[in-house]
């Protein structure tokens, strides 16, 4: 964050207030992190509590006195770091020292100073700190800002929140910080009920609390003179096992919420007759055996009695003796001519065996008198 991210510009178009032309639900929908790429005159989306901002001390002069003391303790960090005198371990037996020892020791005194200061200004306001991914932060921020305004959030002494939007360039794995802002860093038990509302309510992983004056004079978690970048760590407000115990049962709820929402949609569905409807069963159409066949045909026979299914193979028949329709014709002829050609042929063969029983009487002379010709 640059040193006046913490101050909203006169007009800012980004903002939203209880007096904003659209309700605060139009300017999440109209104005997503996701989507609000940053030009370098968009670095934020804000959102007010109330209309009116608590009023701070912090002047130039507040931040003119913190910056000189943070250039007076980074020269003297920096001056440990390089005495080549003092050794990169302990000796208690010498009453020695480590380098990391006394640059704690010098840290921790910029610290208790930079509250003082803070204190003595009335610049102690602060935020804290959320990182959301960018799959995930439209959701988050919408959250986040609906209970500051009228959730669970409004309660307590959070009055301001912000979010950045999207670097114009795709940056991989990129983060969107997100702010909650509070009146005083230095009330413990204030920030320790935001802190709560964000872990129970909202499930948030939360990287600590940060003062205003911090920013102002250009703290961070790589400035050189290793001063902590926050005011308060989770563990120094809360325990690990509380911690946990209020994110589990914010999961726990959203999970119940999830399967209730899931019951009641089915049933409406099914009390609406949408329930899904098993496929039927495609049935088979008469003329499937029948290259000639159309649709037409099945539809009238879908009406007729059904035919009898055929029975089950047996013996085959014995198969009766063809009779040729020529003196001359052979078996094989006649199998290769269609069913209409062989029983012409059957007609033709009895009207001879008739003629053939009046002129001799018996209808086993008939071969002999072809065999005789042959």
């Amino acid at each position: 964050m640059g040193k006046d991210d913490d101050h909203i510009p006169e007009g800012y178009q980004y903002e939203w207030t209880p007096k904003s032309d659209i309700s605060l639900q139009e300017f999440l929908a109209k104005y997503k992190p996701s989507m609000v790429q940053n030009d370098g005159t968009k670095p934020w989306l804000w959102v007010r509590k109330a209309e009116d901002l608590p009023k701070e001390g912090g002047s130039e002069a507040t931040v003119e006195e913190a910056s000189k003391l943070l250039s007076e303790i980074t020269e003297r960090v920096q001056n440990i770091q390089n005495d080549t005198s003092i050794p990169i371990r302990s000796n208690k037996k010498k009453g020695l020292k480590s380098k990391k020892e006394l640059r704690e020791e010098v840290q921790h005194e910029a610290t208790e100073k930079l509250k003082q200061i803070s204190e003595r200004h009335g610049y102690v306001s602060g935020k804290w700190l959320i990182f959301a991914p960018t799959d995930k932060v439209d959701i988050i921020w919408n959250s986040i800002a609906t209970s500051l305004v009228s959730g669970p959030l409004s309660s307590t002494s959070a009055f301001l929140a912000k979010v950045a939007t999207s670097p114009q360039s795709e940056t991989p794995n990129y983060s969107h910080l997100i702010c909650v802002y509070v009146p005083d860093v230095y009330d413990k038990a204030s920030i320790t009920e935001v802190m709560k509302v964000l872990l129970r309510n909202h499930g948030m992983n939360l990287m600590g609390v940060k003062s205003n004056l911090y920013t102002s004079i250009g703290i961070d978690s790589k400035h050189p003179s290793g001063i902590s970048s926050t005011v308060w760590k989770n563990t120094a407000l809360m325990k690990d096992t509380e911690i946990k115990a209020l994110k589990d049962e914010y999961f726990a709820e959203l999970s119940t919420a999830k399967a209730a929402a899931t019951e009641e949609a089915t049933a409406k569905k099914a009390a609406s007759g949408e329930t899904k409807k098993s496929k039927p069963k495609l049935k088979k159409k008469a003329n499937d055996g029948n290259p000639f066949g159309s649709d037409d045909e099945d539809e009238h026979n879908d009406d007729k009695p059904s035919a009898p299914e055929p029975k089950a193979k047996g013996k085959k028949p014995a198969l009766r003796k063809k009779v040729p329709a020529q003196e001359f014709a052979s078996d094989s002829e006649a199998g290769d001519d269609g069913p209409s050609e062989t029983k012409e042929s059957q007609a033709k063969g009895a009207s001879k065996r008739g003629k053939s029983d009046e002129s001799d009487g018996s209808d086993d002379q008939a071969p002999k008198k072809k065999r005789s010709r042959s």
